[in-house]
């Protein structure tokens, strides 16, 4: 099966995966949403540590 990206969905690359697993996991799915909404607004298809740190920082966290 191929991959495909329907619109609003994002490939996250093996690190970032592993970068978003170190978030504890109560706080996990809203910081996966915030990350994908910057994502979203400056039209970022794949997520990368380096995007989750800027996506960090956009929201000071």
């Amino acid at each position: 099966m191929s991959s495909v990206n329907f619109p609003g969905t994002f490939q996250w690359s093996k690190e970032a995966k592993a970068k978003l697993k170190n978030i504890p996991f109560f706080v996990r799915s809203q910081a996966r949403a915030k990350i994908e909404e910057f994502a979203r607004k400056v039209e970022q298809e794949t997520i990368t540590p380096e995007f989750m740190d800027q996506a960090r920082l956009k929201f000071g966290q």
